[in-house]
């Protein structure tokens, strides 16, 4: 009798979402699962309700700053959503960025005419 392997395939689709920052700066975020977050070392974070951002940061800012720790988790406890910055940028940007993002909000996208014309 040949041992049999299951094997459960999970398939995650990340849906991506476009976010305009405090400085008028274009973000592309993707929807990470609520029930199942884990955060990553080196990706930016939002935590956010509805189209109000809670919570932006990393690991790192967890485990340096006791007041982002403890604002991290009252976001946690009321957000519906969390979002990955798609591209983080440079570790010397990652303050300015998280400055932005905590004043983002998210990007209508364009009418179909305006888009043809862009």
């Amino acid at each position: 009798m040949a041992a049999s392997e299951n094997r459960i395939v999970n398939y995650t689709f990340s849906r991506q979402s476009h976010w305009q920052g405090r400085s008028g700066r274009a973000y592309d975020l993707v929807s990470e699962n609520l029930e199942h977050f884990a955060m990553g070392d080196a990706e930016l974070y939002v935590i956010a309700k509805g189209n109000h951002v809670l919570w932006v940061g990393s690991t790192g800012e967890l485990v340096t700053d006791p007041v982002s720790r403890s604002r991290f988790r009252l976001a946690l406890d009321c957000a519906d959503r969390v979002l990955r910055l798609v591209t983080p940028g440079l570790a010397a940007e990652r303050m300015s960025t998280i400055w932005d993002l905590e004043g983002a909000e998210p990007r209508t996208p364009l009418p179909l005419a305006e888009r043809s014309a862009a």
